[in-house]
């Protein structure tokens, strides 16, 4: 049976810039940087407290950065952990709104993919 999700990929444009954004301001831990071909590395990145992976990939022309994506985070204090990202340059596009499933946000990463912070 299927025990849970292992990795979620984040199609990046430059793995070196996304990597910094995704540890420097975002907090995630590097886990793998190991060469995946001739143009690229695997970069597997960990969240504190989380099993599951993300992993900053470049697609080529199958999946371009700069979108919605189906990938939502969660924080115990929403507003605080816009505030906190916010003062590091973090761009919300949807301010953190309390709703009847929780408070729900919406940012953007270094390649304008735009992710959900949201309440567990």
């Amino acid at each position: 049976m299927i025990r849970g999700v292992k990795f979620v990929s984040i199609p990046v444009a430059d793995q070196d810039r996304a990597l910094a954004f995704y540890t420097d301001v975002l907090g995630f831990r590097l886990l793998t940087d190991q060469p995946f071909s001739a143009t690229q590395r695997w970069l597997e990145l960990g969240i504190h407290g989380a099993d599951t992976r993300v992993v900053l990939f470049r697609f080529g022309d199958r999946l371009q950065p700069g979108g919605l994506l189906n990938v939502a985070f969660w924080s115990d204090d929403v507003e605080a952990t816009a505030r906190e990202l916010k003062a590091r340059g973090v761009e919300f596009v949807i301010e953190p709104k309390r709703e009847h499933g929780g408070v729900t946000s919406v940012f953007k990463d270094v390649d304008g993919n735009s992710l959900v912070l949201s309440s567990k």
